[in-house]
């Protein structure tokens, strides 16, 4: 099996402090590389980068996916299905995380089975977590 290559993302933030604090310390990336306006960090094995952008104004828009108010753009992760719900636990333990949509399974018994949650970063990037019953059906249609 080809191993999937990591894939790179650089975002805007309007406050590098509260961003490297939030990306350390609340969802535990391992940090990089940094200078005074940007910083990268393993983001569950791909690299994220976070660039300062004073103007970085976070405008909301959602689309309707499942009867859910989903933040469009986001960004995340699929992880394992036995990780998900510690992983959801943990962020549903920390006072920092105010889910947009809070962790629930969408599509059961179906083909697509997933487990999912939303939340915002402190510049107000949507993340998205999720996680696949069976994970060949990730791309399934």
């Amino acid at each position: 099996m080809k191993k999937t290559p990591p894939f790179h993302l650089a975002i805007p933030v309007d406050d590098l402090s509260k961003a490297v604090d939030f990306y350390e310390n609340v969802l535990g990336c391992v940090p990089g590389r940094k200078s005074s306006h940007w910083a990268d960090y393993n983001f569950f094995g791909h690299q994220l980068v976070v660039h300062v952008d004073p103007s970085h104004n976070s405008k909301k828009h959602h689309n309707e996916v499942d009867g859910k108010s989903v933040p469009v753009p986001h960004f995340g992760v699929v992880l394992p299905w036995d990780d998900f719900d510690v992983f959801a636990n943990k962020l549903d333990d920390c006072e920092q995380i105010e889910f947009i949509i809070a962790p629930y399974l969408k599509f059961e018994g179906l083909s697509g089975e997933q487990k999912t949650l939303f939340f915002y970063d402190p510049a107000g990037n949507a993340l998205e977590f999720k996680s696949f019953k069976n994970i060949d059906q990730l791309f399934a249609t």
